[in-house]
């Protein structure tokens, strides 16, 4: 037997518990699919065969944090659960401060209140749709910085969320340093593709900012997956653990939002970390208002204990390795059948590039939305849209945002799907990549106000 070029992986735990899966015929999914508008967010989950529409609290917890969530401290004030979960942060992301909050968006909603004024510009390395919208709502105006190849799909740049320094510095010129609160930073950049930001990329916003009394605020949601691609992508860091490297490129931000949901390993949790005395002082006094009481923000003591143990398990070598491994995976088996994706692949989920996939569907027919559609019929995968509905309109306009990147996110939930799932997910791709030619379109019927992917409805052209 000769020697194996390449060996087989397979995942860093096993199966305790399953949740038995509801397998549709096709004529149910038509009907299904028409009746949510030809939406995925409002298909009914037990219609969903594999569910890849996000990673957002749909992981699969340890033992050790369901046994933590035994030992709930429900206290109103000063729960030991809150007190484990503020060692932890500190211990591995580094911040000073802690304020959790029910998820993400109420740590968005509170620093974007605390520091933004009306008519401050908010640069970032490419948006997100709740980031940006609090940032908005705040009386801000959302500035993309971050590099061209971002906005290209195929693109081979090993950091494609990286921050265009010249773009950051001819903003700063343009409207003034006091009109900058902070630069939002996302590690890595969801509507990219799941793109990382280097190591050396945080440093130079670090030294520039810096000149500019200019603050950074990090989207930390997935940063445990961006130091995984630094230590594989950036050679002075392949022999440091994924711990040392997320700590260190936290230190180069003033503060950070997180979304426990995804890179924490729980269902539901957040928070809001900082440095800076002062305003945590306000965002703790903020919290009160729109969440709860500072040691708690909205949660129950056992979410507290999950997070702060998920914060633990994230940051094991094996598992981030096999978490990306899993994503790897299905973007090789994809690209080997010529099915056009987002590459280099992401940490979090395979990105379809809908215009590639869709040539003949015009942008305001909406081709993205309409592959995730196609996609849930041909198999019950759910699949989610990230193009021209994601984006939203012009607030001074009204009209359509036209985004040069029009996705279909694959988003794989950490833990949960098998080798099987994922090769069940590649061929329903490929089913609908060779029909491709035959799909047509949609109208949108329904528009809501704010956020409208989450509840716009559609029509067949």
């Amino acid at each position: 037997m000769g020697k194996l070029e390449r060996r087989s992986w397979a995942e860093p735990f096993k199966i305790k518990v399953v949740e038995p899966l509801k397998i549709t015929t096709r004529e149910e999914r038509l009907k299904a699919i028409r009746e949510a508008g030809y939406n995925t967010f409002l298909l009914k989950s037990e219609d969903v065969y594999i569910d890849l529409l996000t990673d957002s609290g749909t992981n699969a917890m340890s033992d050790n944090q369901w046994a933590g969530m035994m030992l709930g401290d429900e206290a109103y004030a000063g729960s030991k659960n809150f007190y484990h979960l503020e060692e932890n942060v500190h211990k591995y992301y580094g911040y000073k401060y802690l304020v959790p909050t029910h998820q993400g968006r109420g740590a968005e909603h509170i620093i974007s209140k605390l520091l933004i004024k009306p008519g401050d510009f908010v640069p970032g390395n490419m948006y997100f749709t709740t980031t940006r919208l609090h940032q908005e709502l705040a009386g801000g105006t959302f500035v993309d910085v971050i590099i061209d190849e971002a906005h290209d799909s195929q693109s081979l740049h090993p950091f494609k969320g990286n921050v265009d320094l010249q773009k950051l510095e001819s903003l700063i010129k343009k409207v003034g340093e006091k009109k900058i609160p902070y630069i939002a930073v996302a590690a890595t950049v969801n509507m990219a593709g799941g793109q990382p930001i280097s190591m050396e990329n945080i440093r130079q916003v670090r030294a520039l900012t810096a000149k500019h009394n200019i603050k950074i605020i990090l989207d930390a949601t997935r940063a445990v997956e961006n130091a995984y691609f630094i230590k594989t992508r950036e050679k002075e860091y392949e022999k440091k653990s994924i711990a040392e490297i997320l700590k260190e490129f936290c230190s180069y931000s003033d503060g950070a939002t997180m979304s426990g949901k995804k890179d924490l390993l729980v269902n539901i949790g957040g928070f809001l970390a900082l440095n800076d005395n002062d305003v945590f002082e306000e965002a703790r006094n903020m919290v009160v208002v729109y969440e709860g009481l500072h040691t708690y923000g909205g949660l129950a003591g056992r979410d507290m204990e999950a997070m702060a143990r998920g914060l633990e398990e994230a940051v094991h070598e094996d598992h981030i390795r096999a978490r990306i491994g899993q994503i790897e995976y299905v973007g090789e088996k994809l690209l080997s059948i010529g099915v056009p994706i987002v590459q280099p692949v992401g940490g979090h989920a395979i990105f379809l590039d809908a215009k590639r996939f869709l040539p003949h569907i015009p942008q305001i027919q909406f081709p993205a939305q309409t592959l995730a559609a196609e996609l849930y019929i041909d198999s019950g995968i759910r699949a989610m849209e990230r193009g021209i509905v994601s984006a939203g309109r012009s607030k001074e306009t009204g009209d359509h945002y036209y985004p040069k990147l029009e996705l279909v996110r694959l988003t794989f939930p950490r833990r949960v799907y098998t080798q099987a799932h994922c090769d069940v997910t590649a061929e329903s791709v490929e089913a609908v990549y060779e029909l491709r030619n035959k799909i047509t379109g949609l109208k949108m019927v329904y528009e809501p106000k704010y956020l409208r992917f989450f509840q716009a409805r559609f029509e067949k052209m």
